[in-house]
Formats: structure tokens, sequence, C-alpha cells
């Protein structure tokens, strides 16, 4: 990624509000970072740009806030940037990364960053931004590794490893290293922890001629004390589950499949209805939970090539607001 520079703004924050990160169209370095701000429902769209007279880059991957920075991986520049919350100026970046996607804080001198492509986990110094080692994934592809989300509970750390595997790793913080691996099937998408300790975890199954292997999909919880599998449900074999999130009082899942679902942790089967459906004409891609009123905000991707948009509706599932954002808006950051 070539980092052009023009003139740039004074832009301004509320306290509280929330980032979406948006993906571009691969190769077109069209990544872009809007921010949303629920008491006034006022949004503001490509403020890394504005903000710092630069483009994001190509693919911009997840978001995360920590010491007081938020932190943007973006994939296909291989670059983490660091930014102030309040007026998001870079205060700093992490180049030379194979393809970063999320960023997991375990203090402030260390962090985990994971791969696509790529079997190693980096670590890297949020302080000093700069990569200090990396953790490699047992019997893992160095070509075709993938390493997702990040979840911690109590000293370890949970790890999806998504494309052409099938399983969760667990890593010792304390030596950075991983000590245990569970098979939960292919492909398994993103991850989310509960008020009970338990690892949820949705797999999408794959594809026909996916050399990890086509099933059916499935929503797993796992035991992290024991390290299994105690409870799964399975969906269709042509259904595409994603997306899982979690509410702040983590008693509660939400997912996309198609249309968007939600289920308590307790439940003992799928949900028959869903939450919200899918509007005719576009495409459900992701979804996020207020922490402050669980508010669900769900991404309209459209058709991918233009501007897309957020769909704001209470937990009852009455739309309260809609506003547009970049192409693609795969990631939610809550500040």
């Amino acid at each position: 990624m070539k980092w052009d520079y023009s003139d740039s703004e004074d832009l301004k924050a509320s306290g509280k509000g929330l980032f979406i990160t948006c993906e571009g169209n691969f190769q077109y370095g069209n990544a872009t970072l809007s921010y949303y701000d629920p008491d006034g429902g006022k949004v503001q769209n490509e403020v890394f740009y504005r903000a710092n007279g630069m483009k994001l880059g190509d693919v911009a991957q997840s978001m995360a806030i920590f010491g007081g920075r938020g932190w943007i991986a973006v994939n296909s520049s291989h670059v983490v940037f660091a930014i102030d919350p309040d007026n998001f100026r870079e205060t700093g970046r992490i180049e030379n990364l194979p393809s970063p996607r999320y960023i997991h804080f375990i203090n402030d001198r260390k962090a985990y960053v994971t791969q696509l492509w790529d079997n190693r986990i980096f670590i890297i110094d949020p302080q000093r931004y700069e990569t200090t080692g990396h953790i490699t994934v047992p019997g893992m592809s160095a070509e075709s590794g993938s390493t997702e989300q990040m979840v911690q509970s109590g000293d370890y750390v949970y790890c999806n490893c998504w494309s052409y595997q099938r399983n969760i790793i667990k890593i010792d913080t304390r030596t950075d290293r991983v000590v245990a691996t569970l098979d939960v099937g292919v492909q398994p998408r993103s991850i989310a922890l509960d008020k009970y300790g338990k690892l949820w975890v949705l797999t999408d199954g794959g594809f026909y001629g996916n050399p990890a292997g086509h099933e059916r999909p499935s929503l797993a919880c796992i035991d992290t004390e024991r390290f299994e599998i105690e409870r799964r449900f399975r969906f269709d074999i042509d259904d595409a589950p994603a997306a899982l999130s979690i509410n702040a009082t983590a008693d509660t899942l939400y997912w996309i499949n198609r249309h968007v679902w939600r289920m308590p942790v307790e439940s003992a089967q799928l949900p028959e209805l869903p939450f919200l459906r899918e509007p005719e004409y576009g495409k459900f891609y992701s979804i996020t939970v207020s922490p402050y009123d669980n508010d669900v905000y769900v991404a309209d991707a459209i058709d991918y090539q233009q501007q897309a948009s957020i769909g704001r509706y209470s937990p009852q599932g009455e739309i309260k607001d809609v506003f547009s954002v970049g192409i693609t808006p795969g990631a939610f950051c809550w500040k």
C-alpha cells in the first residue's frame, strides 16, 4: 500500500459511540472507518482519511480499543494502525505483518495478532509499536494457516482456526504457547464467551470441494475447564451461519444465517423463528449488540459495491435508525 497524504480535518467524537470498519473491495485500497454517535444519531464516514489525510488501506478487518487507543487491523495492507479514538488521528502503526485479522490485548506490553494464510500468531508490544515474537500453531500449514478471533478466560486465550481449518486452540498467556487443540468441525468461523465462562463456536461447515471437508454447520458450546464440547446444535447442510455475537450481559447469542437469529445461552434448541428478517434486496453481513442499551446493529452490505447501510433495532426488533457507511462493513468496535 502506498500511503499518499493530503489535507486533514479536525474531528471530534462523543464520549461513547460505535466504530465501524468497512472492508472495501480486495485490492482496491478503499477500506474506510465510520463512527456513529448513538445519543445524537449522527454518523461520520471516512474519519480515518479525513483526520489523517491518507487512506486506511486495503481490507479493514477489525478494530479493538485498549489503553486509550483504537487499533485497526488492515489485513491486505499488512498493518495495524493505532489511533486516538477521540479525534481519529494516528498515534502509531505496526507494519510488515503477513495478513492481520484480529488483535487481543493481554496487558499493556503484550498483545496477540492473528493472521490469514500463516500458521503464526504474532506477539506485539503496543507501547513500542513493534513485533516481539510469534506463536506457531501446531499441525497447521504455513501456506494455508488461518487464525481468527480471540477471547480470554483467566490465563488462557481461545482462538478459532477458520479458513480450511477445524480447530479451536488454547494458548497459555504466561508462556505464549498452544497447550491444547480441540476439533470442533469444519471451519469454525466465529466465537463468543458467555457469562458462565462457556465458549460458543459457530462453524460454517465449509463448502463443496473444500479441502477441509463439507458438513452441516453447527453451533457448539465448549466447557473451557475440560476443553470439550458439551452441547452442539446442527444447521442444514446448505445453511451459512456467520457473525456470532453476544450481548453485554453475555446471556444471549446472536448470529446471521440469512436472517438474524438470537438464542439464550441456556436454550436447549435452536430458535424456530428469526429475530430480524433479511431485506428483500440486501445482504445481512455483520452484527453487534450495544453494551449501553442492548440495541442491535445489523450491517446490510447490499451488493458489496456501494455504500452499505446499518440498521439499529431495539431489543424488541423495532427499527430505530438507519444510516449509511462505507463498502462492506465487516466489524464493529464500541467506544
